[in-house]
């Protein structure tokens, strides 16, 4: 199009122009050719919100963003058939809103160019015009039609109260104000408070002012005013309303906004007490907690039984290479895959409970625990208890039921270390379970069936303990099917030169010394009346003593009473050890803990005291005081 203005044919020009300036109608004069808007009148001006120099200089494509193929269509309509409307076009208004319009256009003939008068209608505004229209036919129908819709409306507000009424769940409006417009009775109930003492004030400071836990709850974070600041629905499942007698009330509500002609104006609330399903849902937590807490337990102590299980000395792996030990090895070959009663018998510190777990790891048995039961720990009154357990209130002490030793082994194999120690009143007992394979809880009339095998071991002489009238003999025999004697140290002193390398490089150490010759002819002498438990604690200390690289063995200067004149590589088949009574021998035992406890000042326990000077538990040690009659530490050295 040229710059030229255009120039109406009518001489009656002027009276079009202010025909077209005060038509009511908003009204566009358009060049489609040209893509432009040639004028527009005051009431286009005011509904698209542009000023009139800005809407000539506004392109037609431009006021109607994607919507060019439509335009078209729309325009070839008009120049077609004269005339044309769609309510399909919606252009945009001068802050961005699209707006719901009905285009009437008609062609405008000019020389050789037809241009297009645009009138616009608004849809909602003309919707409300409708409204208006028929409240005024209402108006002047008179006095008896403004009652029948006043009864409509009665109507219509008596069934909204009955619903509201007959919900179960508690409901309450609020305006965008935060004031509250009106509750229902469910909510009236499950609150406290009065549709009175609501209506009219904001409810948030009233009953939704706290968290669960006393802290504040700023007005600004609500979900509930949230709704009608930014017209979204919010549900909330976790969340307290307070009473007004101050308890509180878990809740889950839906706050819903309300809506006036595309305007929110408030939120409706929807809001039931789940007090009884939180409570229900928390005793369930808690039970699953003690369900994971037992668990846990359950996974601890089988952590602890594997460890013990597999301890630094593969029990598959006996250390040495003396006939003696390669008698043991044939007799825990024959006797695992069985179910036989073992009895192993020989001086403390020989390897017992390593000959045990040998067999152990060579059963049927082996993916199953072999528990450890060192009877000359236990107090004569716990020992019941501690062989099959106690249920709750058995006894005083007793809080909770407590699975026994022999439950814990069933479907794998029982360790009885020191067997020579259980009461004579409870063998009886241990008898039964041996014979019938069945038990009873302390404090339980309950019989439980368990499936054990026993290995026992001692360093007493049973068949004297029998003859003096201290252990059962029918339990001794029951015991006694396979017996397997641990050789003492100084019976086997071939072995000692491998067994001191192997504790050099054991994990507990991992030293990279070496023993020597005169290291080896050193400890081959000695008598050892500790055996493998006393060799492994000089070994340590050499460690420990070690200066440039070598060794240093610390060895009593006097030999042990049984010391012969063998060679390391070669056992004396003709050696007379000497035996000593058990009187000898509790003698001996009694002067060796006073020894230590002098040496420790009297300290029984802890660091530096004589239960690891010993290389003996506490409670073992403790034991053996008790039975030995050795006065226990002196008050304030004991702990440790």
């Amino acid at each position: 199009m040229d710059s030229q203005p255009y120039q109406l044919a009518s001489r009656d020009a002027d009276l079009r122009t202010v025909s077209f300036d005060y038509a009511v109608e908003p009204t566009l004069l358009l060049d489609p050719d040209a893509d432009q808007i040639v004028d527009a009148n005051p009431a286009a001006c005011a509904l698209l919100g542009y000023d009139r120099v800005l809407l000539r200089q506004t392109r037609i494509s431009a006021l109607h963003p994607g919507q060019v193929p439509a335009l078209i269509v729309f325009t070839q309509a008009v120049l077609d058939k004269g005339a044309w409307w769609t309510p399909t076009l919606t252009p945009r208004h001068a802050t961005g809103e699209t707006l719901r319009l009905e285009y009437a256009g008609s062609a405008v003939p000019q020389g050789e160019r037809a241009l297009l008068l645009l009138t616009m209608s608004d849809l909602d505004a003309r919707r409300r015009r409708g409204v208006d229209g028929a409240a005024e036919d209402h108006m002047r129908s008179g006095l008896a039609a403004w009652q029948r819709v006043e009864r409509v409306f009665q109507d219509i507000e008596r069934e909204n109260q009955l619903i509201l009424r007959a919900a179960g769940e508690g409901i309450y409006g609020v305006n965008a104000e935060g004031k509250t417009t009106f509750v229902n009775p469910a909510a009236e109930r499950m609150l406290g408070w009065s549709a009175e003492e609501l209506v009219g004030k904001a409810i948030h400071p009233i009953m939704h002012h706290s968290h669960a836990d006393g802290s504040h709850y700023p007005d600004h974070d609500c979900p509930i005013y949230a709704a009608f600041r930014d017209g979204a629905v919010h549900n909330v499942d976790n969340e307290v309303f307070w009473r007004k007698d101050g308890s509180k009330v878990w809740v889950e509500y839906t706050s819903t906004p309300i809506r006036d002609r595309s305007m929110v104006i408030g939120a409706v609330i929807v809001f039931r007490d789940v007090s009884a399903r939180r409570a229900a849902d928390e005793k369930l937590h808690a039970a699953l907690a003690e369900v994971d807490r037992l668990r846990e337990r359950l996974e601890l102590e089988n952590a602890y039984l594997q460890e013990e299980i597999r301890i630094e000395t593969n029990p598959r792996g006996i250390i040495g290479q003396s006939q003696a030990i390669q008698q043991t090895l044939r007799q825990v070959k024959l006797v695992a895959p069985t179910t036989a009663a073992v009895m192993i018998t020989g001086e403390s510190g020989t390897g017992k409970e390593l000959i045990a777990r040998a067999i152990h790891e060579a059963s049927a048995r082996r993916d199953r625990p072999l528990i450890r039961v060192n009877c000359a720990a236990i107090p004569r009154e716990l020992f019941e208890s501690e062989f099959f357990g106690h249920v709750r209130g058995a006894f005083t002490g007793a809080v909770r039921d407590r699975i026994g030793r022999f439950e814990l082994a069933s479907g794998g194999t029982l360790f009885l270390d020191e067997v020579g120690e259980i009461p004579l009143e409870l063998q009886g007992k241990l008898l039964r379970v041996l014979q019938e394979g069945n038990f009873e809880r302390v404090g339980e009339e309950r019989t439980r069936a368990v499936d054990v095998r026993v290995i026992a071991a001692t360093n007493r002489n049973l068949k004297q303990e029998v003859a003096r009238g201290k252990f059962r003999e029918d339990l001794y025999f029951r015991l006694n099917v396979f017996p397997v004697e641990s050789v003492p140290l100084r019976e086997r002193r071939e072995d000692i030169p491998l067994l001191a390398q192997h504790f050099l490089m054991s994990e507990k150490l991992r030293s990279d010394l070496r023993l020597s010759e005169g290291d080896a002819r050193k400890l081959a002498r000695y008598d050892w009346p500790g055996n493998v438990r006393e060799l492994q604690n000089v070994i340590e200390r050499a460690v420990i003593l070690a200066q440039n690289g070598r060794l240093r063995i610390d060895l009593p200067d006097a030999p042990g009473p049984h010391v012969a004149a063998a060679s390391p590589g070669r056992a004396r088949a003709d050696a007379r050890p000497a035996v000593m009574t058990s009187a000898e021998l509790r003698d001996l035992e009694r002067s060796n803990i006073q020894a230590a406890l002098l040496a420790c000042n009297g300290k029984v326990f802890g660091p530096g005291g004589a239960a690891e000077l010993l290389d003996l538990k506490p409670t073992t040690l403790a034991s053996r005081m008790k039975v030995l009659g050795i006065a226990g530490a002196r008050s304030g050295q004991a702990a440790g």
